[in-house]
């Protein structure tokens, strides 16, 4: 594919798209708003936008909702006078209730009704003793301190066991300070397991320690929910409620943070959690530091140190205070080496102990530890130059945005909302720089053993980048065009417009299918050769010659510098635009969704 035409043609199809457009609102205040758009502007048929409304209408609804600490305050607050209402409870009842039940309002009015003595033994929500309303004396003697006070400072919760103002403010506020469990406080009295409500604790203690009571009792209707967490961004402070059984864990929070909802690392497909979480370990692991050393260095033979040998001769002396010197090559003492063991830079003890096989492990060992090092660092580097081109692509959507998008709209005296289409291609790098990212992990764990899956990855991945450097380009590159030096016809801008539109587009179909691919573990791979091989099997049989191997996929470059696939089995017809090999039954390539011509 060496044009924008080529990878047009070769990925226009209708296909399911991320939720929520795959987009991150991290660069939500630079993405134009639907109202802006004006259709008139794009150089695309009726039966292009007809194919996109169709394919819009097939997009997945949200599958969560963003709350702030606002709606999570109205949820708090509408759960409780629900369960006021239905138990004829106070609003601090409610609230120990629905904390002790994780704020399910179901749950609670189930558990109530089906046993409200448990219910009320186990939460803490005792009866207040009848003998005690006769009133109370002038003086009490606190159970923490032991002293005397006057009954005006004295508090009791609803089991009426006193203590001073002092004693109370200070086990709450002890309690306060070692964190959310101040929210399940019980009475100071070891023998009472009564519930000291928020009433309790805002009456008596300061300012400070209710806000920070308040907090906790906010953030529990997140941490107490299964299908609601915080967004990991850090000092966000919005929560994200989830629906299940949607087929796709990314969530996009208002603050800009896109992550995985499963494992709350940054969104990661077409990877799953699993990958991530070994590659992420593997990334700040001292195992690879181990890889290198053994790779790259060898121990002293006295004192075991590593060490690094990058020139010169093969004349090793250790660092003090060992101080030992050996000879690089065999690792034997220096003062048995000399002219007649081949001098400085050469050693025929060493060269002769190989022959007889002494080295043969540790030689195996260190070539093993090299090439797993070597392997690891190409996805490495690999994976962390598109994550540092990303946030590049990030920078400069966000320049475009603030200044050249006006700049351009002088220049070519057309109105912001008609260039969404550049705002729309950085979109798409960005996002498909993410993607392309993640690749590289999905391409280290791959079986090496599982060629044919290997081969296809490969080429998907490369076609991949191809595309999104051609957009890159036409982005940043062709834009330039139009910003700097002598302002081009019109017709050239229009059509630039109609270019970096539909390699937009295309860009964006070929990493949705690419995505889905991934995520499918190139099962279709799997099809292809099953099916090859039983055909080829049946055929041989019937002819009494063989084909070839079944399925076998070979993957070349091309002339024109493309690739090209050869498809040895009958059968099977290969895609003129993806190269990609269909069974015969199919009259749409399954990749791409090109008819077959």
């Amino acid at each position: 594919m060496d044009s924008e035409d080529d990878m047009h043609d070769a990925y226009t199809s209708d296909c399911e798209c991320y939720d929520r457009n795959g987009y991150g609102d991290e660069y939500s205040d630079v993405m134009p708003s639907d109202d802006e758009e004006d259709e008139s502007v794009y150089a695309f048929d009726d039966s292009a936008m007809d194919d996109d409304i169709s394919q819009q209408s097939r997009l997945p609804q949200s599958s969560y909702i963003i709350l702030s600490e606002n709606d999570i305050r109205q949820r708090q607050e509408k759960a409780i006078a629900s369960v006021v209402t239905v138990l004829s409870a106070s609003k601090t009842e409610a609230s120990i209730l629905l904390r002790h039940f994780k704020w399910s309002v179901s749950k609670v009015n189930d558990e109530w009704f089906a046993d409200e003595e448990r219910v009320r033994k186990i939460v803490g929500l005792i009866n207040s003793p009848s003998s005690e309303s006769r009133g109370l004396p002038k003086e009490l003697t606190c159970g923490i301190c032991f002293e005397r006070h006057s009954s005006d400072n004295m508090k009791a919760a609803v089991c009426w066991h006193h203590f001073c103002n002092n004693c109370w403010i200070g086990y709450i506020h002890t309690a306060i300070n070692d964190g959310p469990g101040c929210l399940t406080l019980r009475c100071p009295d070891p023998s009472c397991d009564a519930a000291i409500g928020e009433d309790m604790v805002m009456l008596l203690v300061p300012e400070e320690d209710r806000t920070k009571y308040k907090r906790y009792l906010l953030r529990s209707y997140v941490e107490d929910n299964r299908k609601a967490k915080w967004c990991p961004a850090p000092g966000c402070e919005y929560a994200v409620e989830f629906s299940p059984g949607s087929a796709s864990y990314e969530i996009v929070c208002k603050c800009g943070h896109n992550f995985c909802w499963n494992c709350l690392e940054e969104a990661h497909r077409p990877v799953d959690c699993e990958t991530v979480a070994k590659w992420i370990l593997k990334n700040s692991a001292e195992s690879e530091n181990m890889n290198w050393i053994l790779a790259n260095s060898k121990p002293c033979p006295k004192c075991k140190r590593p060490i690094e040998k990058n020139q010169g001769c093969m004349h090793i002396t250790c660092t003090p205070p060992c101080k030992f010197e050996f000879c690089w090559l065999c690792l034997g003492a220096w003062s048995e080496h000399g002219e007649r063991t081949g001098g400085f830079y050469a050693c025929n003890r060493y060269e002769t102990a190989k022959q007889e096989g002494v080295y043969d492990e540790a030689e195996r060992r260190r070539e093993m530890a090299k090439n797993s090092l070597e392997r690891y660092t190409h996805y490495y580097e690999r994976w962390a130059t598109n994550e540092s081109s990303r946030a590049k692509a990030l920078s400069d959507l966000q320049q475009m945005q603030a200044v050249q998008i006006e700049k351009l709209s002088d220049r070519q005296c057309q109105p912001v909302s008609q260039l969404k289409f550049v705002t729309e291609a950085w979109l798409q790098i960005v996002e498909c720089r993410r993607i392309l990212k993640w690749t590289y992990a999905y391409g280290y764990y791959l079986p090496e053993n599982e060629l044919g899956k290997r081969q296809f990855f490969e080429y998907l991945q490369g076609e991949a980048e191809a595309g999104l450097e051609r957009l890159h380009q036409c982005a940043e590159k062709d834009l330039q065009v139009f910003l700097d030096g002598d302002t081009p016809p019109q017709n050239a801008f229009n059509e630039f417009r109609t270019k970096l539109a539909g390699l937009t587009s295309v860009t964006k179909t070929y990493f949705e299918n690419l995505v889905r691919a991934l995520e499918n573990g190139l099962a279709d791979v799997d099809n292809t050769r099953v099916a090859a091989g039983s055909k080829g099997s049946s055929s041989s049989k019937a002819s009494g010659s063989s084909k070839g191997k079944g399925g076998r996929i070979k993957i070349g470059s091309s002339r024109n510098g493309g690739s090209s696939r050869t498809i040895d089995e009958s059968g099977y017809w290969s895609c003129e635009h993806c190269t990609y090999a269909n069974v015969v039954a199919h009259t749409v390539c399954i990749m791409c969704n090109n008819a077959r011509s």
